[in-house]
């Protein structure tokens, strides 16, 4: 899976090579992607190479083959491991990234950042889309959000990570959630419920349990799968 400016690098590149033979400069590809340094450009062009997209031809300058396109299969084995990102399911079962057909994965929103921590205002517009598998999703609307914080690390959610949420108002006790707080902030956390209060708690010591009342917190969904991205 790549990300959206993984992807428009790597298009631009087998673009440009196909229409003069040559790879552009990192100037050309830091001004065609709107980016501010070249040193985005690095890590986009190492991201891909790690992932077994681009690779580097030694003893050239502005030397780069790409390898494969997204849709297409992977190539056989050059001798070394490929990227192989992880799908953690809601459950905490870890499924190791293989290429899938398109109708096999969901393009869902990113909207935006939830604290797994301090909480953070509350969930803002779609500002990309990313693809998640279907074995994920099951039934209902799923949107995703970048998880802020390390609150949840216990729970395997780390600072980064991409959080699948299948919307809804309503969950169980124990389940991990997307919990608007007073109205203005949202976080993720694990809901408990102690007779008429409201509990949410972390998965990480150094963080108190914050105790509300059962109008002071509303579900916006809960967790069903994890996505993280190796840069």
């Amino acid at each position: 899976m790549l990300t959206r400016k993984q992807h428009e690098l790597l298009m631009f590149i087998h673009e440009r090579i196909k229409e003069s033979g040559v790879s552009p400069s990192f100037d050309e590809m830091k001004d065609a992607l709107d980016l501010a340094s070249k040193s985005g450009i690095h890590r986009l062009i190492t991201a891909l190479e790690e992932r077994g997209f681009l690779r580097r031809l030694p003893h050239r300058a502005r030397a780069l083959e790409v390898v494969k396109l997204p849709e297409q299969a992977a190539p056989a084995s050059r001798g070394r491991t490929g990227f192989r990102p992880q799908v953690v399911s809601g459950g905490g079962t870890v499924v190791h990234g293989r290429p899938t057909a398109a109708n096999d994965s969901q393009s869902l929103p990113v909207l935006g950042r939830i604290a797994a921590g301090t909480p953070i205002e509350a969930i803002q517009q779609e500002r990309e889309r990313i693809a998640v598998p279907e074995a994920l999703l099951g039934s209902g609307e799923h949107y995703v959000l970048e998880v802020q914080g390390d609150s949840m690390i216990e729970a395997g959610i780390l600072d980064g990570d991409f959080v699948v949420i299948r919307k809804g108002d309503t969950a169980q006790t124990g389940e991990i959630v997307v919990a608007l707080v007073m109205g203005e902030e949202a976080t993720l956390k694990r809901l408990r419920r102690k007779g008429g209060s409201i509990a949410l708690e972390a998965a990480n010591p150094k963080y108190q349990t914050r105790v509300f009342g059962p109008d002071q917190v509303e579900v916006q969904g809960k967790l069903v799968g994890l996505i993280r991205r190796y840069h």
